[in-house]
């Protein structure tokens, strides 16, 4: 918005006096110039700049309405014309000008020609007005964006508003520049040019804490000595402090985070360069860029127990200051809540993975070396007591079958004929042989009377498939088959070392399968083994349990979540169990 220099009123007058010169029968003037405000006031006047020229508001307020030429012939005073010009700069209003005539001697078109030619000097005016006031505001933005630069460069807070106290000083040609900061209603000196280190409670820091202080109780800048923009404010901590400094000129200006003030800056210089308001609104400016960026490195660098006193007051000033009724029923809510949780009670219970297996699981291996011959069996199938699971190949074992009986009847024909010579020494050892040969043959017989691996009970095959097999060769002793019972089962739980102390034999729980989620299983605890195992980053101990009562869908290999059953507790005893054991943990771990 266009602000009018100092010596504007002169031109202007001398504007309106030769407008009117050259305006044949004029009698009166007014000039109207925007203050800078979106209002017209009154810039010149013709004959006299004092006298009372109101009359010619009516004509003035038309022009401006219409922004055209107007054209008015009042009643009074008898006999005149008026005619409105409105001055435009840049498709903007900027003014009026109004020119009573006599009647008679009124040339009208004349006079609106002759004022519209006269408008282009004012409009040359402001133009150059406009200019000068562009580029000193495009140089003090140089100058403020350069201190923020070199704030910038710091991540510290003391040390970007030491950056910025020692860049203003030199630029600004300052004896010393002091950089406050805001802590609740004081101010506190925070920064000195020049001055790595000041001594907090010496008397010129307490007297320039209070000029800061001045400044920010007031939400404006201070000068002293006084300029034209300060000089309705009080400045009294300000002059006390320039006597302290031998006659020194001072001034503050306040840092703000676009909301409230963050802290102030306070300048000294030599009586003889005191402060200008130009140099006041640069440094204002400076003021304005530098205090967000210093209070969000305030915060940063705060230590925590400062920012939790901070939310813990803004969240008090909340809850029991005016409005906010929000927040005030949602606590009131959350207490209630609380309340109940502490009164109530519920069932304490232990939560833990857990497993079916048979509570008899009989593995089916294999007999001797051989190859699979067939294999009618595979995981997941029930079987009954006999029920082949799957054959050897035997035509091996049949051919030696064969050959030990033929070797044993050769042996039996010697034996005979020895006894019937009463060679008894030949019969001996024929007798020997014949025993021998006939123990290898019991001993073929029984491995072909297993070569068919049958099951030894009723049940379900829990691991082993052997059809991919069919032809291979199997070693001795290697597992084929795992069957369990359909009738007994355990549930294996893992529980967490945080829980194991709550566990008991003897204690009911109950069981929900992954697949079978709709049916909760009752068990009972049986063996609580004492040996922790790693798994998933925790300890966790070993529980079997039995299971009570009928199942007729459970099998060995489900899994799901076992809950036992401990006692009755406060609900909120139970929810907050886990932070509790954490809080203890953590400070039996750091406490002395």
């Amino acid at each position: 918005m266009l602000t009018r220099t100092r010596n504007a009123p002169e031109f202007c007058q001398a504007w309106l006096r030769l407008q009117c010169e050259q305006v044949t029968g004029a009698t009166a003037a007014l000039l109207l110039l925007d203050d800078g405000e979106g209002h017209f006031s009154s810039a010149a006047g013709w004959p006299d700049g004092h006298q009372d020229l109101s009359f010619l508001a009516a004509t003035a307020h038309q022009a401006l309405s219409r922004r055209t030429s107007f054209i008015d012939q009042p009643a009074m005073p008898a006999g005149t014309t008026q005619i409105g010009q409105p001055i435009e700069s840049e498709g903007r209003l900027t003014g009026v000008v109004v020119v009573e005539l006599k009647r008679t001697a009124a040339d009208i078109p004349a006079a609106i020609r002759q004022l519209r030619w006269g408008i282009g000097w004012l409009e040359l005016l402001f133009v150059r007005q406009q200019s000068a006031q562009d580029a000193t505001k495009l140089a003090r933005t140089g100058f403020a964006l350069g201190i923020l630069s070199e704030a910038q460069q710091h991540p510290a807070f003391r040390a970007s508003a030491l950056a910025i106290a020692n860049e203003i000083a030199s630029k600004l040609d300052c004896t010393n520049v002091s950089v406050g900061f805001s802590h609740g209603r004081n101010v506190r000196l925070i920064a000195m040019s020049h001055s790595a280190v000041f001594s907090q409670y010496s008397q010129i820091v307490s007297t320039i804490e209070n000029a800061m202080e001045e400044a920010a109780d007031q939400n404006a800048s201070v000068a002293f000595p006084v300029t034209p923009g300060t000089e309705r404010r009080i400045a009294l901590a300000h002059e006390d402090l320039a006597r302290r400094l031998g006659g020194a000129a001072v001034v503050s200006v306040l840092m703000t985070n676009g909301i409230k003030p963050v802290g102030v800056i306070l300048l000294e210089r030599d009586r003889s360069k005191a402060f200008d308001d130009p140099t006041i609104e640069t440094l204002e400016a400076v003021a304005a860029l530098v205090g967000p960026g210093l209070e969000t490195k305030s915060e940063t660098n705060r230590l925590i127990a400062g920012r939790a006193v901070t939310a813990i007051g803004s969240g008090v000033r909340a809850l029991f200051g005016p409005g906010r009724p929000a927040i005030k029923l949602g606590t009131v809510a959350v207490l209630a809540v609380l309340g109940w949780m502490a009164l109530a009670t519920g069932e304490f219970r232990v939560t833990a993975k857990a497993v079916v297996e048979g509570a008899i699981q009989r593995s089916i291996v294999a007999p001797f070396d051989g190859y699979v011959a067939s294999a009618p069996a595979r995981a997941g199938d029930i079987v009954d007591t006999g029920q082949v699971l799957a054959t050897l190949d035997d035509r091996e074992l049949k051919l030696e079958a064969a050959r030990w009986k033929s070797e044993r009847d050769q042996q039996a024909l010697k034996y005979s004929d020895a006894m019937s010579k009463h060679d008894r020494s030949v019969a001996l050892v024929v007798s020997a042989s014949l025993e021998q040969t006939a123990a290898q043959l019991s001993l073929v017989e029984d491995k072909l009377t297993r070569a068919a691996i049958a099951a030894p009970f009723r049940g379900v095959v829990v691991s082993g498939d052997l059809r991919q097999l069919i032809g291979s060769p199997i070693e001795k002793g290697k597992v084929l088959f795992e069957i369990a019972p359909l009738d007994a089962f355990r549930v294996i739980l893992q529980v967490d070392e945080r829980d194991i102390a709550f566990l008991t034999e003897g204690q009911q729980g109950t069981l929900v399968l992954t697949g079978l989620s709709s049916d909760a299983v009752p068990f009972n605890v049986k063996v609580i083994t004492p040996v922790a195992t790693a798994s998933e980053g925790r300890n966790q101990f070993r529980v079997e349990a039995a299971v009570q009562g009928v199942a007729p869908l459970l099998r060995p290999g489900m899994e799901g979540i076992g809950k036992i059953s401990i006692d009755r507790r406060s609900l909120l005893a139970i929810w907050t169990r886990s932070l509790i054991d954490w809080i203890h943990i953590t400070a039996w771990k750091w406490l002395p």
